[in-house]
């Protein structure tokens, strides 16, 4: 997955379990309505929404936003280039974690077929 920025200007993301759009504005540096924004272009940007329709955001929303931001504002990616980036990390993700499945699984497949023939 890709590297969160550790920049010196973005603050420590509390242990909290939800966030409103103005705390998650303060923790990404990044204006509500940005954020408004981004949740239409990023399918996997989906905080929760409450009453009044009012937004509320868990930590992995905070960390994908952050991760947006370092795509757009710092690595210089297009909004297009930064959801393909994201989508190729989870992709990435899925097949080595495929991998990691299918090794295992031969492996005890390998171990019964040894009980087997004794």
């Amino acid at each position: 997955m890709l590297e969160i920025s550790n920049s010196p200007d973005l603050p420590e993301i509390p242990t909290k379990r939800y966030f409103t759009i103005g705390e998650v504005s303060e923790l990404c540096a990044v204006k509500p309505h940005v954020l408004r924004y981004w949740e239409q272009e990023f399918p996997e940007l989906k905080p929760s929404k409450r009453r009044g329709n009012r937004r509320y955001y868990q930590r992995h929303d905070v960390q994908l936003i952050r991760q947006i931001r370092t795509l757009l504002y710092e690595q210089g990616f297009t909004i297009s280039g930064a959801r393909l980036q994201l989508g190729n990390d989870e992709e990435t993700a899925d097949v080595q974690q495929n991998d990691l499945l299918m090794k295992q699984v031969r492996a005890e497949l390998e171990e019964i077929a040894s009980i087997l023939r004794v």
